[in-house]
């Protein structure tokens, strides 16, 4: 179904050029959708959805390094193609160094500019793919209540669960309940899952003991220990 294929985003402020490519990339079977500028691409900036985009470097008012710019502190995933009408070599390495898939110089041979767009497809779908599974394992590890939480960060540590007890104050059977519970809700079954589930979040861990054997958390009350989820 045409709304399953990837959507190639051409932003060119050059008509007769849009036009070329739509036609090319429509008989190549994607969905197409073409803006004069950048500032007609942002308003509304479209969702994100499979495919990427073939940008002009040198337009009036917004340039493509300014767009690209703009989009890397959006949410969006498409990968960039710089399609420029100047050998501009320093443009080429800038825009490359901040992100770009590829970069083009017009006029460019038709099935060259394809297997680009393939390769840049390939790439979006492997971030669509990850951005995925860590929205999953953040949504996972929203479900521990706070406890839980402060023995998922000192279990990656390396500590054992009489040791853990000892540093949050407790017994090492409610350790043991907790560390239980946290498996149960990472969809985890070994300590190696629950350190590779840590790292995947950015989660280092609790910091090392104090030198008095408190936790460095103490018993903190829900809105406290909610606060210091990442550890």
């Amino acid at each position: 179904m045409s709304e399953m294929l990837p959507t190639i985003l051409v932003i060119d402020d050059d008509a007769s050029f849009r036009k070329a490519l739509e036609r090319l990339l429509r008989s190549a079977g994607y969905n197409v959708r073409t803006f004069p500028s950048p500032e007609a691409f942002l308003s509304p900036l479209p969702e994100d959805e499979p495919g990427c985009i073939l940008l002009d470097l040198s337009m009036p008012g917004l340039n493509g390094l300014e767009l690209q710019e703009i989009l890397a502190r959006s949410d969006r995933t498409w990968p960039i193609i710089f399609i420029s009408g100047h050998g501009d070599i320093p443009s080429s390495v800038k825009a490359m160094k901040a992100g770009a898939a590829d970069f083009l110089t017009k006029p460019c041979e038709d099935q060259d500019l394809l297997d680009r767009i393939e390769q840049a497809l390939a790439q979006n779908a492997v971030t669509r793919a990850e951005r995925a599974e860590l929205m999953e394992l953040r949504a996972r590890d929203a479900m521990l209540t706070p406890r839980e939480h402060e023995v998922f960060c000192w279990v990656v540590t390396g500590l054992l669960n009489k040791q853990i007890a000892v540093q949050l104050g407790t017994t090492e059977r409610t350790i043991k309940a907790h560390r239980s519970k946290v498996m149960e809700k990472l969809g985890v079954e070994s300590v190696a899952e629950l350190v590779h589930f840590a790292g995947r979040l950015g989660i280092d861990g609790a910091s090392p003991p104090d030198t008095d054997g408190e936790s460095r958390f103490g018993e903190l009350d829900s809105s406290q220990s909610t606060a210091a989820r990442g550890c």
